[in-house]
């Protein structure tokens, strides 16, 4: 049986799924999971990366402890966080988080420089103040790119510690906000008026290339050589690869983040997609995923955290269901991003204290209608009506979310598969090795394959 290995670290936890072709199926198995959590290290949060790169070895084990060792691994994790190599190709810490705020104040500097409306003409990608470009600015204005020789996005990163090959992978690369959206390349402007050093940037690498075999101190240490085949390294990318689509329709990829979207063969880069906050993010064979980021299940997450981990997430779906109430908060706002308290923080935009069961009713259906509203400006830009909205990834297990959207968005709504993400890296690791033709085949057989249900009010 010829095994490929999806790890697939998400911004709350890993988790390693191995996967086969059997009788015209995919058939899946996960063999680790593990939690993950950004550390808050003198005010700032940080990836441990040590840590993490810990887990993949950990995971990578298992697979031979089972006797199922695959012939090809790949990573991938969330988007727009990097690593920092010195000449030695030594990591200079420390690996910062999305989450954390060095770059408020960063952003209207570059700004300055170039402005946001040229940076999305060229790029087409959304502002978020956590973009690449702008955490390397602030890098830039602190001096920690004096001694920085390699920028590597995470999953480079991993791959790069279990091969000692250096790649940048287009999909994440996109997310950068230095990525033409024209030339598929990086953008030579931006990068110069950010003032950042060429030498970081490569020449950027596709989805189902080979990286290389492990190194021999991996292979060591898991007992086994695999080689290393590219996913689409944005995790987001890799879910909708995984999406049941029919014809173009629209997909929200559920999970920490909420991203709403659909497939393009093209990047909407005008004015109108621009002050929706729309971006256009690189997919496979150099099409985009034209979508919003939404706050998505991290606010849940976090209530669920401040309970000290009390409740499980189905207890918290009953509660909602059991009490709901009208009040509405903006899901998209800024302050849920990295509250001291996200239980506090919902009550403080509510404007009054709520049950627990009122406060995940009211995430969830706040979630619901930013979806609502998301899917219209959606339409508006596209000139496009929509029947059916697929959702995919952990969140479509959330039978009272999917009920909502249904309920706010009025459309057919068809859930699954809820592994996307892993199941997309899988395939495209498959089609790496000519087990798969392309896209099209990839979506038949993950139909024939998994649980696909549409949602019934």
């Amino acid at each position: 049986m010829d095994y490929s290995l999806a790890i697939d670290i998400g911004a709350s936890s890993g988790r390693h799924i191995l996967g086969h072709l059997e009788d015209g199926k995919i058939v899946t198995e996960e063999i680790y999971r593990f939690p993950n959590l950004p550390d808050e290290i003198e005010g700032h949060y940080v990836w441990n990366t040590e840590r993490l790169f810990a887990e993949i070895l950990n995971g990578l084990k298992r697979a031979a402890e089972i006797g199922k060792i695959p012939s090809s691994v790949g990573i991938d994790t969330w988007a727009v966080d990097y690593a920092l190599l010195d000449k030695d190709c030594k990591l200079i810490p420390p690996v910062f988080s999305y989450r954390d705020g060095r770059t408020e104040g960063v952003t209207d500097k570059l700004h300055s420089r170039i402005p946001f409306e040229e940076l999305y003409s060229r790029t087409g990608i959304q502002f978020q103040p956590f973009n690449t470009v702008y955490q390397l600015y602030a890098d830039k204005l602190s001096g920690r790119l004096q001694n920085a020789e390699h920028m590597l996005m995470l999953p480079d990163y991993f791959h790069f510690l279990l091969t000692g090959v250096m790649r940048q992978e287009y999909t994440n690369a996109t997310s950068t906000g230095m990525v033409s959206a024209l030339g598929h390349t990086w953008d030579e402007k931006i990068i110069e008026a950010a003032g950042l050093d060429k030498k970081l940037f490569r020449p950027l690498s596709q989805p189902g290339e080979t990286v290389g075999e492990f190194s021999d101190e991996v292979a060591a240490a898991v007992g086994y050589r695999a080689k290393v085949i590219l996913p689409a390294t944005h995790d987001t990318a890799s879910a909708v690869l995984a999406a049941p689509l029919s014809g173009v329709a629209p997909y929200i990829s559920s999970g920490t983040w909420s991203l709403l979207g659909i497939e393009q063969p093209f990047a909407h880069t005008d004015k109108d997609s621009m002050s929706f906050n729309y971006s256009n993010e690189g997919s496979t064979n150099y099409s985009f995923r034209f979508q919003k980021n939404i706050m998505g299940l991290w606010m849940i997450q976090q209530v669920r955290h401040d309970l000290g981990d009390s409740y499980s997430f189905s207890e918290l779906a009953d509660l909602a269901r059991a009490n709901p109430t009208d009040i509405v908060v903006d899901a998209n706002d800024g302050r849920f991003l990295a509250p001291e308290s996200m239980l506090e923080e919902v009550h403080a935009a509510a404007g009054r204290q709520l049950t627990v069961g009122q406060t995940a009713y009211c995430i969830f259906n706040s979630l619901a209608k930013c979806y609502a509203q998301s899917l219209e400006e959606l339409e508006s830009i596209t000139g496009e009506k929509y029947d059916t909205l697929y959702i995919i990834g952990g969140g479509c297990k959330n039978g009272l979310l999917n009920e909502l959207t249904a309920k706010e968005t009025g459309k057919r709504v068809v859930t699954g598969p809820s592994e996307a993400t892993a199941i997309g890296n899988l395939v495209m690791q498959m089609t790496g090795k000519k087990q798969i033709k392309n896209k099209d085949e990839a979506r038949e057989l993950i139909r024939n394959s998994f649980d696909i249900s549409e949602v019934v009010l």
